[in-house]
């Protein structure tokens, strides 16, 4: 592979985006449609020239899509190293939240060491390029309300629906 491939495919929660690298994948966007996903995968990956590569990147994409569709899929996806080491910590710590179970921003910065960093932990959970793979949709306020969501409060509340179906 070289360069930057990527394939879109539309599900229930409207289209998904899934790019990779030689190293892995290094996005899975979800949004209303190819333009705009691509559109953010431009404003994320500036340098990069994406190819389109519906054939070769078909599995890791249906396994996005599952993921989605039914909660709990594992993604078994080669990934592409990315963020600084924060976004990282953040994005480990809310890998390790079960589906099904929710945090609060406040609760995942203390698990990343610095408590008082619950608006640094919303942006990386914001700067986050793998949705569901890194399940920021499980991130609460504190009182346990919606909060903000990359890709839109109703795929949020969407998400969370399903995993507390399939986990109750």
């Amino acid at each position: 592979m070289t360069g930057m491939r990527y394939a879109t495919m539309q599900c229930s929660l409207g289209w998904v985006l899934l790019a990779a690298r030689e190293d892995g994948v290094c996005a899975i966007l979800l949004g209303d449609g190819p333009e705009q996903l691509m559109a953010d995968l431009r404003r994320r990956f500036p340098r990069e020239m994406p190819l389109v590569d519906p054939v070769g990147l078909c599995d890791w994409l249906n396994q996005a899509v599952e993921s989605i569709e039914r909660p709990g899929t594992s993604l078994a996806l080669p990934w592409a190293e990315q963020g600084t080491r924060f976004q990282q910590r953040v994005w480990r710590e809310l890998k390790a939240v079960p589906a099904g179970s929710t945090t609060s921003y406040r609760e995942l910065a203390a698990r990343v060491g610095n408590p008082k960093a619950v608006r640094a932990v919303a942006r990386a959970c914001a700067a986050n390029p793998l949705a569901v793979a890194v399940p920021c949709h499980r991130v609460l306020r504190v009182d346990g309300q919606l909060a903000g969501y990359r890709w839109g409060l109703d795929r949020k509340r969407a998400l969370l629906e399903r995993e507390a179906l399939a986990w109750a």
